[in-house]
């Protein structure tokens, strides 16, 4: 049955990131963690489960004929984190988003098709739902329904990202500032600064190791940090403090701290450049701005700066915002879909013993019922009994499926899902 299918959540929009990781399952471990699901699966009395966790999202997929009240979630959440058994009932319902039936169906699809995401149109989400239904599968905790419903799920996200331009317009500030950089071809040879090595200039670095910029210097307060983003490039890591002596000149700066003050002030940087006149790029990607104000008015360089990025950002976070309500239309219509392709598919499994049974009828008859006289017929005639018998066999299994497919379409005028079950040779 459709309502058969749940989906518990906990999601940035009901609750911190911090306080999701309660409702995760609390292991690393492969093994473990499909040791764990298992349980879990049993425990709860569920036919199918599937996984999913990310640093914003928890999500449950499961199906069974359970009832999704209260005391259910809260021995399913204790079963998944035992410590959440000291915590208060209260805290559980606070968090977590409950969905069954279509509903779940349709929280699965807006999940895919990124409309529930952080960032609405970003495509990873779709990818890791992918990965977290192998994942399971896998781990043998998945059946025929959570398949269905994942197939169809792959078909509309696929259909929202070609019929909209949900995932037009970069929203990402790093991905903006690494675009407009692009803008102005800078050859791979070029000499980069990164100060800073904190999560944003992490990001960046990812952009410049796909298009192969090596050709670096990274300055940190700490070290360590400097070298993960050093040891990615290829580069060289060194303190902050060091920065004052650079000798090396740069055509590109990507500027990052959490500095309150300005770091690239206006004596370091004639320190920097040496004075020397050339075409330069600075970019600065922290909030405050850690570029001071007289180095932007007082020297010629192109400069990339965050609030811009940011007004950019919101201008296409507004536009991928637009498409959110020609995707949530076409997911509305897939619901819908799905409704009947679920029903057509529990006919199919219901109808999946006829060619067994049939079967079990041809040999009875043959070896018992009438067995004394088809020992009387001659081989010629035993023979080309046997052939009618297979024929018939075969005529009587396709009959009461095309029956039971032609009365559906007909009972849903003739409309039918655009990806159909795989049929089974007895169904051809």
């Amino acid at each position: 049955m459709l309502k058969n299918y749940k989906i518990l959540t906990v999601t940035h929009k009901k609750t911190n990131t911090e306080d999701i990781a309660d409702f995760i399952v609390p292991t690393d471990d492969k093994a473990e963690l499909a040791s764990r699901l298992a349980a879990i699966k049993a425990s709860c009395g569920l036919e199918e489960l599937m996984y999913l966790a990310t640093c914003n999202r928890v999500l449950f997929l499961f199906s069974g004929k359970i009832q999704l009240d209260s005391p259910f979630i809260r021995f399913f959440f204790q079963s998944v984190n035992p410590k959440l058994a000291q915590g208060s009932v209260d805290y559980i319902s606070e968090n977590v988003q409950s969905f069954e039936g279509s509903k779940a169906i349709h929280h699965l699809y807006e999940i895919a098709a990124s409309v529930d995401s952080m960032v609405v149109g970003e495509r990873e989400i779709f990818r890791q739902l992918r990965e977290a239904y192998e994942e399971c599968r896998s781990y043998g905790l998945l059946g025929d329904n959570i398949r269905i419903a994942m197939q169809a799920t792959v078909e509309v996200a696929k259909e929202v990202y070609a019929k909209t331009r949900i995932g037009e317009k970069s929203v990402s500030v790093v991905s903006l500032a690494f675009r407009k950089l692009q803008e102005t071809e800078v050859p791979a040879s070029a000499r980069f600064l990164i100060v800073g090595a904190g999560k944003t200039n992490r990001l960046f670095s990812k952009f410049m190791l796909q298009h192969k910029y090596q050709n670096v210097v990274v300055f940190n307060r700490s070290i360590g940090n400097a070298e993960l983003i050093a040891d990615r490039l290829g580069a060289e890591a060194r303190m902050l403090s060091e920065l004052e002596n650079y000798e090396g000149d740069f055509d590109v700066m990507v500027v990052c701290t959490a500095s309150v003050e300005p770091i690239i002030t206006q004596e370091l940087y004639e320190k920097l450049t040496r004075k020397v006149a050339k075409k330069r790029i600075v970019i600065d990607l922290s909030l405050p701005n850690n570029i001071s104000g007289e180095v932007v008015e007082n020297f010629d360089f192109q400069y990339i700066d965050i609030e811009k990025l940011r007004q950019l950002a919101k201008e296409n976070m507004a536009f991928r915002m637009g498409e959110v309500k020609k995707a949530r239309q076409l997911i509305v219509k897939r619901v819908e879909g799905f409704k009947m392709r679920f029903r057509q598919r529990q006919i199919e499994r219901a109808m999946s013993d006829v060619p067994t049974q049939i079967k079990a009828i041809k040999s009875h008859a043959l070896e018992q019922v009438f067995k004394n006289e088809l020992d009387k017929l001659d081989p010629e005639a035993r023979e080309l009994l046997d052939r009618m018998m297979d024929y018939m066999e075969k005529r009587c299994i396709g009959i009461p499926m095309m029956a039971v497919k032609d009365a559906y379409r007909k009972l849903h005028q003739g409309s039918k899902p655009k990806t159909q079950i795989p049929k089974s040779k007895s169904q051809k």
